[in-house]
């Protein structure tokens, strides 16, 4: 039986085709594609950050000073009230009946008064008398001196009397008070922002007022009460500008100043906060009591400085993809001047489109920017926040169906 042979010549072709396809299947170096921002002037504002709740300025707890049932609501929700209009009432014929009863006790002590009154006078017509009679001697001495006594007790019963009229005076008053106090006014200009009673509602009055409405007195005018860490309170101060965003608006950002730096801590499980104050103008009443604003007090503000991304600060090149560039970026990576300045290495694009590595010292940051105080950086130049692609990709895999070693054709001698 004949075996197959294979010719020469095409034993070297498969050599060949099986040596190019090699090479072709090995990984193929491309270009680096890097993220680049430029270097830029502008504006770099740094800031406190806190999160506090929008109030009213001026907000009044409307209370009860009488207990009894509510009988009527003149206010609800939202409601807007003058100072002295009114807003409920209290069923008043408990306090009635009471004024009632104080009247009549202020009158029947007026009669006393005139009965004491005319009393001292009958005593003092008998003294006057029994006095003439003893100098005539009809009368004792006796008699006299029991004459000056009973006219003494009539004086001191006539004082009585005043001074219970004075009492059932003052109870008078009191009723009256009480009758006013079963009609509630608004105390201030405003709107009703809560209301917590329901007419039939027994209010009770004792150490602590019933809180019946919530009025707010300007909601043109809001602050907000943010709490801020000993560590950031020592750069704020009373006209610092602040900015904020609440969630019912989260692309919009208000704006505000800063009105009071309260001197009181707040201590809670020994982090120490203080109060800063904010004012804002909420003359289109957007801005709801209650609000959550996320603000950010500016500390510091700096114009027209030459500043890079901060992306740029973060961004370190791999170290395969570093060139030797260790003469052009003298110093650490992250160190200090003498000064006390940080400083920061930073990679830019050279002129022929190669990473070079510059050494800056920094000034302010904001949250986008960082102020570069001295290096070579020049406005315009880019600087690396990123990378788009790997260094190495794949080539296609072997087509469908190749087989290097298949036969092309038949030997010259046709061979079987």
């Amino acid at each position: 039986m004949l075996k197959a042979v294979w010719p020469y010549g095409t034993i070297a072709a498969v050599i060949l085709t099986v040596g190019g396809y090699l090479a072709l299947t090995g990984e193929e170096k491309v270009p680096i594609r890097y993220k680049t921002m430029p270097v830029t002037r502008g504006t770099i504002a740094s800031g406190v950050t806190a999160t506090g709740m929008i109030n009213p300025v001026l907000s009044v707890l409307v209370g009860a000073q009488v207990t009894g049932r509510v009988k009527s609501l003149h206010a609800d929700f939202n409601s807007v009230v003058k100072a002295g209009d009114i807003i409920a009432e209290i069923d008043p014929a408990v306090y009635q009946a009471r004024r009632d009863q104080a009247a009549a006790n202020l009158a029947t002590a007026q009669a006393s008064v005139a009965n004491a009154s005319a009393t001292m006078a009958q005593r003092k017509r008998e003294l006057d008398r029994v006095s003439r009679l003893l100098e005539q001697q009809f009368v004792s001495q006796n008699e006299v001196d029991l004459a000056v006594t009973l006219h003494q007790g009539a004086v001191a019963q006539l004082e009585v009397a005043h001074a219970q009229v004075k009492q059932a005076e003052a109870q008078l008053r009191a009723a009256d008070l009480d009758l006013k106090y079963t009609v509630i006014r608004a105390p201030v200009d405003g709107i009703v922002i809560a209301r917590n009673v329901e007419v039939g509602q027994t209010v009770t009055s004792g150490f602590q007022t019933p809180n019946l409405f919530l009025i707010a007195q300007d909601l043109a005018r809001m602050q907000i009460d943010t709490s801020v860490s000993e560590a950031d309170i020592g750069g704020i101060t009373i006209g610092n500008a602040a900015s904020f965003t609440v969630d019912a608006y989260p692309s919009e950002e208000f704006t505000g100043t800063v009105k009071q730096v309260r001197l009181a801590p707040v201590n809670i499980q020994n982090v120490v906060t203080y109060n800063v104050v904010i004012e804002v103008d909420n003359h289109d009443f957007r801005l709801k009591p209650g609000m959550t604003a996320h603000v950010v007090v500016t500390v510091s503000k700096k114009d027209d400085v030459l500043r890079v991304p901060s992306a740029a600060l973060r961004f370190t090149l791999p170290a395969p993809d570093r060139p030797a560039l260790a003469s052009k970026a003298a110093g650490s990576p992250d160190s200090r001047t003498e000064a006390g300045v940080p400083s920061k290495r930073v990679w830019k694009l050279g002129s022929s489109g190669t990473p070079e590595a510059v050494t800056v010292r920094l000034g302010t940051s904001d949250a986008q920017y960082v102020e570069i105080l001295e290096g070579s950086l020049k406005e315009g130049e880019e600087v690396l926040i990123g990378m788009e692609a790997s260094r190495h990709k794949k080539a296609d895999p072997l087509p469908p169906g190749f087989n290097p070693t298949q036969k092309r054709g038949k030997s010259r001698d046709g061979g079987l």
